[in-house]
């Protein structure tokens, strides 16, 4: 009689062991979206940002359609114009500035509205404190590193679940806009002395003829002609990697190994910000500073410093910047002579 009482025990035994690891297992899992648990523990639950981008009930049909060409013409130019897929490693992720409280992944590009941006994520990341106002934030404080962190920081596969699930943005510009305001911002502005020292002088000993010694010392008066042929010198490169101010797009961000899901233009700043701050749900909490257009540099002003370079030194510096041009769907500007 005690055979029946021990087959229910054991079989009471297994049951119950079965139940725990139901019960461990579904603790354990956690949704993508929310990688890592770092999500606010108070926070109802809501659509994250990479699902308002891909759900399609979006009102601005108008706006998504424009995203998803973008989308699509990015992939196209990457299929046609890159050989070999490489595997992203670390120091490729040294520019994807990260918002987990929100899922956010922003390449920040230098020159292409990247300050305000990293004040906007200041405010939403809470490293700005009480602050809401991104403009009372110092120019100088948004470029701090360490106050918003990188995915680069982040070990494999946590970078793997952001990159999988988090909604990723980045803003490019017309390629020699965006160099002319390079140049204009860090040689021809007499504040800017430490990159007068530190590229500044290497130029003008390299590319000027017979150079006074004031200018060998403090390298302050670089022309355009002297900073496209820094660029084009096979030499420059070969030393060290471009600074971040005038380095491609595409090497910054790696947009054939990154999926972007918001390919964002300088020139439509306003109204793509706008579409990301939407996505994310928090255009209520913030907006995007408004950009002064008074000191813009505009295609009519990249013409005028292009006028004394010679089509030769044009044709090398278009090579150099080609696949941004191909890859963002910005034409060969019409002031450029070579053919």
């Amino acid at each position: 009689m005690r055979k029946p009482k021990v087959i229910r025990m054991v079989f009471a035994l297994v049951l119950g062991c079965f139940i725990m690891v139901i019960f461990y297992f579904n603790s354990s899992l956690k949704p993508a979206s929310e990688p890592d648990g770092e999500r606010s523990s108070g926070q109802k639950s809501r659509r994250s940002p990479l699902q308002a981008l891909y759900d399609g009930d979006q009102t601005e049909s108008a706006v998504q359609a424009i995203h998803q060409g973008r989308r699509e013409l990015l992939e196209e130019a990457c299929r046609s114009y890159t050989r070999k897929r490489r595997v992203l490693i670390p120091e490729d992720l040294k520019h994807v500035i990260v918002d987990d409280q929100h899922g956010l992944l922003y390449c920040y590009v230098p020159k292409v509205a990247c300050t305000n941006w990293k004040r906007v994520l200041m405010v939403l990341t809470g490293v700005a404190g009480s602050q809401t106002d991104p403009l009372a934030i110092p120019a100088n404080e948004a470029h701090i590193p360490g106050n918003l962190r990188t995915l680069s920081e982040y070990s494999t596969t946590q970078i793997n679940q952001r990159l999988r699930s988090y909604l990723k943005f980045v803003f490019v510009r017309e390629p020699f806009e965006r160099l002319v305001s390079a140049y204009r911002n860090k040689f021809t502005r007499s504040y800017n002395t430490a990159f007068h020292k530190r590229y500044g002088t290497k130029i003008v000993r390299r590319h000027r003829p017979d150079p006074q010694p004031e200018a060998l010392e403090r390298g302050n008066d670089v022309s355009f002609e002297e900073f496209v042929y820094y660029l084009v010198d096979p030499a420059t490169q070969r030393e060290e990697p471009f600074n971040e101010h005038w380095e491609r797009v595409h090497s910054l961000c790696h947009p054939c190994l990154i999926h972007y899901d918001v390919v964002g233009k300088y020139e439509t700043l306003e109204q793509d910000s706008r579409y990301v701050l939407q996505l994310a749900g928090v255009e209520d909490q913030v907006s995007f500073p408004a950009s002064s257009k008074s000191t813009r540099t505009t295609g009519d002003m990249a013409a005028q410093f292009f006028h004394n370079i010679s089509p030769f030194y044009q044709k090398k510096l278009y090579n150099l910047y080609r696949m941004d041009f191909l890859l963002f769907n910005y034409s060969i500007p019409a002031y450029l002579n070579f053919r």
